[in-house]
């Protein structure tokens, strides 16, 4: 693509991540702005969004958007019908990983190290314990730890909040096996792993909260683990973006169990659609790697094209 190049950038949109994803969009067209892109911003909360594109004519279309529609095949499959080069992953890629059972089916199918877990409606789950406890529930189907309860050791029961009326996120719950230990997570560019980082969160474990309020969470990047944990992790990140068939940028998440004396590192699962602000993981991943925020975005937008 040329510095004249028109770019889409595709933000908020309908899922429960639609504020983290203007934020996203935001700041990557911005920085498309500065890096010489001419970019126009569609918001398709509310409008058509082929009839949006069709309007806009742009040569790329720059995919900000998170969650379940943005993040699960459905945009990436709109994109392929109206043959728009666009950045991530494509159509199957982007679904498997954004169905954390089916992703975690096919890393067990080539030996990736993930735990045991179950898929069953929500007010099952609410019902009684699935498994033993400590366990964690989450949707199938969300991402940015939307929805998302630990259930730990001594819990009478699961979380009430799983059979109520009130509850707005997917039916299907996905119960898996709890891993004590630290959060680790790669970035993924191309191919090839940028970097480790180590994610400390201020709260009890790293929620939503924790990824996005100021302050949530500390990120140390190098991850300050064993040089053979951060090798591993990487190749692993390597493993399962390959295995998924993603392209473009990815992001795995690993818990790191050193509690005992047999440490493990578990794949939790793989994120298609990372946050992209200057201070997200992917982009300090990048920046510690020596590649500026400007010069991510131009790279993902020189990589996009159809048939992902």
């Amino acid at each position: 693509m040329t510095a004249a190049s028109k770019v889409a950038v595709l933000l908020g949109g309908h899922s429960a991540e639609r504020e983290v994803s203007l934020v996203s969009g935001h700041d990557c067209a911005r920085a498309l702005g500065e890096e010489g892109f001419a970019t126009i911003l569609i918001d398709p909360n509310t409008s058509d969004l082929a009839a949006q594109l069709n309007a806009a004519k742009p040569d790329v279309v720059f995919n900000a958007l998170h969650g379940r529609w943005g993040e699960d095949g459905c945009v990436q499959g709109l994109l392929e019908l109206l043959r728009l080069p666009y950045t991530h992953s494509g159509v199957l890629a982007s679904a498997l990983a954004m169905h954390k059972q089916r992703a975690k089916d096919v890393f067990q199918a080539v030996g990736l190290p993930v735990v045991k877990s179950l898929v069953v409606d929500r007010r099952e789950a609410a019902s009684r314990h699935l498994m033993e406890p400590p366990y964690v529930v989450k949707p199938v189907n969300e991402g940015s730890s939307v929805g998302v309860f630990i259930v730990r050791k001594g819990d009478n029961r699961p979380p009430e909040a799983l059979g109520t009326a009130e509850w707005q996120l997917s039916s299907a719950m996905m119960i898996e096996e709890y891993v004590p230990g630290r959060e680790l997570t790669v970035a993924v560019m191309g191919g090839k792993a940028l970097a480790v980082t180590e994610i400390v969160p201020k709260t009890a474990f790293y929620d939503y909260e924790a990824k996005y309020a100021s302050g949530g969470s500390v990120h140390v990047v190098p991850a300050q683990v064993p040089a053979t944990i951060a090798e591993k992790a990487m190749r692993l990140a390597e493993k399962a973006h390959e295995i998924l068939g993603c392209r473009g940028v990815s992001r795995a998440d690993f818990r790191y169990d050193d509690s005992g004396p047999n440490h493990r590192l578990i794949l939790l699962e793989v994120n298609t659609q990372p946050g992209m602000t200057p201070t997200s993981l992917v982009p300090e991943q990048a920046a510690y790697r020596g590649m500026g925020f400007g010069a991510l975005v131009r790279w993902m937008v020189e990589d996009a094209s159809c048939d992902r």
